[in-house]
């Protein structure tokens, strides 16, 4: 089986996790300046098998895009251009940073840690990615 990656997409960095083969656990694995993301992602799937990409959309409480999407819309278009044969998917991300950090102190991670917003980013995609998962498994039972 192939990975999934998801991508907390943000205007300085970006939080990138990723599922292990069997697509079971998700994994945070860096963070990389946003600027640089389309160089990273072409050489991750050059040495991993990545079948999809999960992106966390920012919506508003009435489930509306937020403003952030005019940073992100480019982005996505630049990906589906770059890589037309992976899956992309948009994801609800709502709260994923709040509920990273909260994720970070129920875990015991000290509050000189909980301050890198790198480690927050990297978090909230594994958060995004874990949803997904789950969202994949509960989806799949019902068919």
């Amino acid at each position: 089986m192939a990975r999934i990656l998801a991508i907390d997409y943000g205007r300085k960095r970006t939080g990138i996790a990723v599922t292990d083969n069997l697509q079971i656990i998700a994994n945070k694995l860096t963070t990389v300046r946003t600027h640089e993301l389309i160089g990273f992602l072409t050489d991750y799937f050059t040495k991993e098998n990545v079948v999809e990409v999960v992106v966390g959309y920012p919506l508003t409480l009435a489930n509306q895009p937020s403003e952030s999407i005019r940073y992100i819309n480019p982005f996505l278009k630049q990906f589906q251009k770059t890589f037309p044969d992976i899956k992309l998917v948009l994801a609800d991300e709502r709260f994923t940073s709040k509920i990273a950090f909260q994720t970070m102190i129920d875990a015991g991670v000290k509050q000189k840690e909980r301050r890198n917003k790198e480690l927050i980013d990297a978090v909230s995609a594994q958060i995004i990615l874990q949803w997904h998962l789950e969202y994949k498994r509960n989806t799949n039972n019902k068919l």
